[in-house]
This record gives C-alpha cells, sequence and structure tokens, in this order.
C-alpha cells in the first residue's frame, strides 16, 4: 500500500481511504468488522465516516459499530487514521431542535463528545465539516475548533463540500487567528464530474490541503453499469444516480465508450476510475465504500495499477472536464 501525507500535516495516510456509509445500513456490524480488519491487514489506515451514518432513525450507528470494532483492541485503534464529520441534524427524526445540527461553538461542542461515545476513543484525527454553514462566523467555528484541539479531543480539521472560496475563506479566518486552519478537503470529484478542477482542487492546493474524494465510481455509472445492465445483475447499476444518469443520451455513450477502452486493455472499470483518481495531482486519496470484502478486493487492486500517459489521454478523450480554470484567461 502507499501511504502520503494528509496535506500540509506529518500524518501519513493510505493512497486509499475506506469509507463506512454503508456499515449498519447495507452491512451488517461482524462483516463490517471483518472488512475493517481485512483494510487494515492490506495497510489501508485511514477510515472516514460522519455522526450522521447509519441514517434514519438510525443516525450514528456507523460510527457505533466502528466503535466495537475498536473495543476488541489489537492496536486497531492505534493502527488507524479516524475521520469523522460534523454538521447533520442528529436529532430524532420529526423533533429537530436549535442547535442540534451546523457548525455553531454549541453543536461543534455537544457533537464532537457524541462521537467520540459512540466511536469508544477518546481523539478523533480528522474532523470534518460535512457541509459550509454560512449563517455561523468562521471567528465561532475555529474558537470551538481550537478548543478542541487544546482539549485533545481532534487533531486536525477539515473540509467536505466546499467551494473554492469557501476554502480560502476558512482558511483566511483561520490565518487571522494563528489557527492551523482546513487541512484537507472531501469533494464530489471522478472522471464523469469533473468540476472540483475548476476551483475546489486549485484553491486546495494553494492552500496545502489534502483532496479526498467521494463518489470515485459516481455512484456506480463507472464500475461496469452498462455491462451489468446487460448481464441483468448489479442493483447499484440499474437503480438511483447511476439510473437516472444513463438516461442522458450522451452520457450513455461515454460510458459505453469508456467500457469499450477498458474492455479493449483487459481492465476492469472500477480499478480504472479508482486509478485515473490517484493519478490526479493533489489527490490524497479517493473514498471506497465497500458493502462486501468482494468489493474491497476490487478497490485494493486499483492501487497497484499505474496507468500510461496515453491511456490517461484517451480518458480524457471521452470525459474532457470543464476545462481550464477560470485563472487561465487572465492577461
Amino acid at each position: 500500500m502507499e501511504y502520503t501525507q494528509l496535506g500540509r500535516t506529518g500524518l501519513k495516510v493510505s493512497r486509499l481511504v475506506l469509507g463506512t456509509m454503508n456499515f449498519g445500513p447495507q452491512t451488517n456490524e461482524d462483516d463490517s468488522h471483518s472488512i475493517m480488519d481485512s483494510a487494515i491487514d492490506a495497510g489501508v489506515n485511514f477510515f472516514d465516516t460522519a455522526n450522521v451514518y447509519g441514517f434514519g432513525e438510525n443516525k450514528g450507528r456507523t460510527e457505533e459499530i466502528i466503535g466495537s470494532w475498536f473495543a476488541k483492541g489489537g492496536g486497531r485503534r492505534e493502527k488507524t487514521v479516524l475521520a469523522t464529520k460534523v454538521y447533520g441534524n442528529m436529532s430524532a427524526e420529526g423533533s429537530s431542535w436549535p442547535n442540534e445540527d451546523k457548525l455553531s461553538a454549541l453543536n461543534i461542542r455537544r457533537a464532537a463528545d457524541a462521537s467520540l461515545k459512540r466511536l469508544g476513543t477518546d481523539y478523533i484525527d480528522l474532523y470534518q465539516f460535512h457541509h459550509i454553514d454560512r449563517a455561523t462566523p468562521w471567528d465561532e467555528i475555529w474558537q470551538a475548533i481550537d478548543v478542541l484541539i487544546q482539549q485533545g479531543k481532534i487533531l486536525y480539521a477539515g473540509s467536505s463540500n466546499f467551494n473554492g472560496w469557501g476554502i480560502a475563506r476558512a482558511n483566511e479566518a483561520a490565518a487571522r487567528r494563528n489557527s492551523l486552519g482546513l487541512v484537507s478537503e472531501q469533494c464530489l470529484y471522478n472522471l464523469a464530474e469533473r468540476r472540483a478542477e475548476q476551483e475546489v482542487i486549485p484553491a486546495a492546493q494553494v492552500y496545502g490541503l489534502g483532496v479526498i474524494p467521494w463518489s470515485p465510481l459516481h455512484g456506480g455509472l463507472l464500475g461496469g453499469a452498462l455491462r451489468k445492465e446487460r448481464e441483468g445483475g448489479g442493483a447499484r447499476s440499474t437503480s438511483g444516480r447511476s439510473a437516472d444518469a444513463l438516461k442522458d443520451t450522451a452520457l450513455r455513450k461515454q460510458v459505453q465508450a469508456y467500457e469499450d477502452l477498458v474492455d479493449k486493455h483487459g481492465l476492469e472499470p472500477g480499478d480504472v476510475a479508482l486509478a485515473w483518481l490517484l493519478a490526479q495531482p493533489g489527490v490524497t486519496g479517493p473514498i471506497v465504500g465497500p458493502r462486501t470484502q468482494e468489493q474491497l478486493d476490487s478497490a485494493l487492486r486499483a492501487v497497484e495499477l499505474k496507468l500510461s500517459e496515453e491511456f490517461l489521454a484517451s480518458l480524457d478523450e471521452i470525459f474532457p472536464g470543464t476545462g481550464p480554470s477560470p485563472e487561465s484567461f487572465a492577461w
């Protein structure tokens, strides 16, 4: 397994990130534990979760599953770089109450303590803002984060789903306080969705943030969706976001060209999508959210796959992205 540093920190993390969103809703506790054990055995040390994972009446369940895995001992917590998130409303469905969501200092404090309890640990390596909260001043947010760092409850703060100017605003506010600021951004980024290249990734590079792409297969679209459609298998490829996307004739043609190219070279679509991300400037590691051991094994293969410049150019022809960033048009 390859390792890199998480942005401008000294923290060494694996080039593949284990996403745990399916633990609880899709994958039971025992199987989730087995997947995490396999990930650690393979050298994957970076795990990502969020306080709302489990969803609905089971919000927090995913963190609890990770906590019960840590409780087995064997150095599991010590080997893991743990990332979770704050923002989502954690109150019971239909009983929302003020200050139980977003990024007020009160909610950050309460949410961090609740996550620590569910996770069964006394610190979180990377505490991420799940979304921008434009109603809360950054001085208030950073004050709350600075206190958590001073208390030893978190080590670093990161963002998720921020735009470029949001990253800039957050880190400029932190700099005025002599705080470290954001060290990572978790964004939607894959071959079929490249808008992050316009502003988000350039901002992350300028401010020294690690980039942690989520949905690297674009909801299964890049994981052989058309092949599975023809074969009549893979629920993820024939429903939800992937199925909706395939209704777009132009995108369907792109996906077909992608699968034809991959088949020509004897490769797997999902492996290529992950390998492409790993080859992009600024990317720390894509998040994979395996529901099964087989899906984890497939993701691990992608880390070893090196794509040639010619192959990367062919992918750019199929999925050309959004073009140069606005600063490229300056005199």
